[in-house]
């Protein structure tokens, strides 16, 4: 690929480029941009010139991203929407007639606090988009870069300069199984210890808070399988006679639907305390804060709570 000199790059290109994908076509491109066939062409060449790669190919009546073009709108599509916010004529903002698209990163096991921030969110600004995405090794970068809103993560991560954090709990631990399971009968570490789990695969698990713990005071567990999600558990546990020791909100809304029950780990895990985390720079944004203020009750009270804790 040719190296690119930035002062020189158009960025209006990379608007071209976007539409292009969105279109699949220049006739239709054009239309959209306000321009003439030959001026989107024209633009198209001068990016692949540019950037080295053929980026749309024809297939069939329309045109086909490459591999590179997709990766390269992926990342830059966040910037493109964070610089037209940040150049856009500054005015109060109004949820109930906003348009726009948030952009959160959190953990998999929220699902339930996600569909009900989305209730909300919709109920107060029906024109306003939340897009979703996982934690990833990037995130706080992209925090930090505004093409992030909020993220939930652990608090005891290094965050670089530029990001605040609001603390939102402490995950609590439980032991999950089917209902009936054998292990209930007799609960304590022998049972834990018998009987195989599934775990989810969230870094390395050598080094996971349940390990650490277990580790501590002579015990082990055989796992049978590991797991993509956390929202994989539930089925797998209904069927099966394996065990899960996993944060509380992660089965939020699960047990009964799954028929599972929990049991208090029988050993002494510390909590995993989390925060919610935002751009500095945007604490006093209207938008950010917002939103804010909408995700933070609902996670302070997902991680407060611990389903089947009765026992």
């Amino acid at each position: 690929m040719n190296q690119i000199d930035l002062r020189r790059f158009d960025l209006n290109l990379l608007v071209v480029l976007d539409v292009l994908m969105a279109e699949r076509g220049v006739s239709r491109a054009a239309a959209r941009l306000g321009r003439t066939q030959s001026a989107v062409s024209h633009s198209l060449a001068r990016l692949r010139e540019q950037l080295g790669d053929p980026l749309l190919l024809k297939g069939g009546r329309r045109m086909e991203p490459t591999a590179f073009a997709l990766e390269l709108m992926e990342q830059m599509r966040p910037l493109l929407q964070g610089l037209q916010r940040v150049l856009a004529p500054r005015r109060r903002f109004d949820p109930a007639t906003s348009h726009r698209v948030f952009r959160l990163s959190v953990p998999d096991f929220a699902q339930a606090m996600f569909i009900e921030l989305l209730t909300q969110a919709r109920r107060k600004a029906p024109g306003v988009s939340i897009e979703w995405t996982g934690p990833r090794e990037t995130m706080l970068l992209e925090l930090a870069e505004g093409q992030l809103d909020l993220a939930i993560a652990p608090a005891g991560l290094r965050l670089p300069q530029g990001l605040a954090a609001e603390s939102i709990g402490a995950l609590q631990w439980r032991c999950f199984g089917r209902r009936g399971h054998p292990a209930f009968r007799r609960w304590g570490r022998r049972a834990w210890t018998a009987w195989p789990h599934v775990v989810v695969r969230v870094g390395d698990q050598l080094e996971s808070p349940v390990n650490i713990a277990a580790g501590a005071v002579g015990l082990s567990r055989t796992i049978a399988g590991w797991l993509p999600n956390f929202s994989a558990v539930a089925p797998v546990l209904a069927a099966s006679d394996l065990l899960a020791t996993l944060p509380a909100p992660a089965m939020a809304g699960t047990l009964g639907a799954h028929r599972l029950e929990s049991r208090r780990v029988p050993f002494t895990i510390a909590p995993l305390p989390h925060v919610l985390l935002w751009s500095s720079v945007r604490t006093q944004d209207p938008e950010v804060a917002w939103l804010r203020r909408l995700l933070a009750p609902l996670a302070k009270s997902r991680f407060a709570a611990t389903p089947g804790a009765s026992t």
